[in-house]
């Protein structure tokens, strides 16, 4: 994508077929927001650009992955609420789930996503 926008679409892990439902919070109102207020996620939410997240104030922990320009995922961490992460310098796109949610999915270090919508 050259331009990034909110919205939904799909992203999916080189190598796998399953097509995983995602949010894009690319305005910074969004970026904002990110999943505060939100006792789940269905899917993924994609934050552009972003290299930290925090989980103060939030219901649930999550799987956090941080992606480069080409997004290739540089690390993966989980998070529990009330903790602040912190800055990858190679990070462009922090992609956030459930906690779980990542491994599940084949995400981790050195794979290659791909997002449409």
């Amino acid at each position: 994508m050259a331009k990034w926008r909110n919205g939904k679409g799909t992203l999916t892990v080189q190598g796998r077929n399953e097509a995983i439902p995602v949010e894009i919070a690319a305005s910074y109102g969004a970026r904002r927001r990110g999943l505060l207020g939100r006792d789940g996620i269905e899917g993924a939410l994609l934050i552009t650009p972003c290299n930290s997240v925090h989980t103060f104030r939030m219901r649930f922990a999550i799987d956090v992955a941080y992606l480069n320009r080409k997004l290739e995922v540089v690390a993966v961490k989980t998070m529990k609420p009330g903790r602040m992460g912190r800055i990858s310098l190679r990070a462009r796109h922090v992609l956030e789930s459930e906690a779980g949610a990542m491994a599940a999915w084949g995400v981790r270090p050195g794979a290659r996503l791909t997002v449409e919508g």
